[in-house]
């Protein structure tokens, strides 16, 4: 090998490094900095997962993810009851259990699509529209299976909608006032407090985030 190769092909590997850390600096450090700085300057919440948090300012989840609120598993019970002093989300078939209302073990997503005939879907749906009569009703309010909305029966397609109706909200008031010694007027203008419109008034459908409604919930309970 010449002295002239030798050089040439010091000054190929010399440029090929400097332009590997020319890019390192660039697309590694500066310009994941410069869209964080960015995202964390414009988009605070978002960037940072859209996290909500109770009164205290402890982060309990975020609106982006539902949770279940359900009581501790007993011995024997294949899956665990729900709580019923809080609002209740979609079925899912994707939400481990919490404690109360601040975490949740995420195992998979799913949800309840099958064609309208399916035999299991049908039989899903009816159940859970029995438990969601038989759960919501007091003894003040009775709970009709027409006035149950297809929400309350059904899991969105990821198994994980962090929404529901407000008519599902509705349908839930008598039940979550009498569970925590609360009025139902009360109760109501909590809902209505923190039931989301349409979009510019005409994209999407009116919706109630059960996290945050059950993060303020707590807060009234608590006094």
């Amino acid at each position: 090998m010449t002295h002239n190769t030798v050089s040439s092909t010091a000054r190929l590997l010399g440029a090929g490094l400097r332009a590997l850390l020319v890019l390192t600096l660039l697309c590694g450090v500066l310009y994941p900095l410069a869209v964080t700085g960015v995202a964390q300057a414009l988009f605070n919440d978002k960037a940072n997962g859209s996290e909500i948090k109770d009164a205290s300012g402890r982060v309990v989840g975020s609106s982006l993810i539902g949770q279940r609120y359900d009581l501790p598993l007993k011995d024997g019970q294949e899956s665990p009851a729900p709580d019923l002093k809080w609002f209740q989300p979609r079925p899912s078939n994707g939400l481990g259990t919490n404690s109360v209302n601040t975490q949740y073990s995420l195992i998979l997503s799913g949800a309840t699509n099958r064609s309208g005939d399916n035999e299991e879907l049908i039989r899903w749906v009816k159940d859970a529209k029995a438990a969601v009569v038989k759960d919501n009703s007091t003894p003040a309010y009775t709970v009709k299976p027409a006035d149950v909305p297809a929400d309350a029966v059904t899991s969105s397609g990821s198994g994980l909608d962090p929404d529901i109706s407000p008519a599902y909200a509705k349908l839930q008031v008598h039940r979550v006032a009498e569970r925590n010694g609360l009025g139902v007027q009360e109760v109501e203008a909590l809902v209505a407090d923190h039931t989301t419109g349409r979009l510019l008034g005409f994209l999407g459908e009116p919706r109630v985030n059960v996290l945050e409604l059950n993060t303020a919930l707590r807060s009234l309970t608590r006094g």
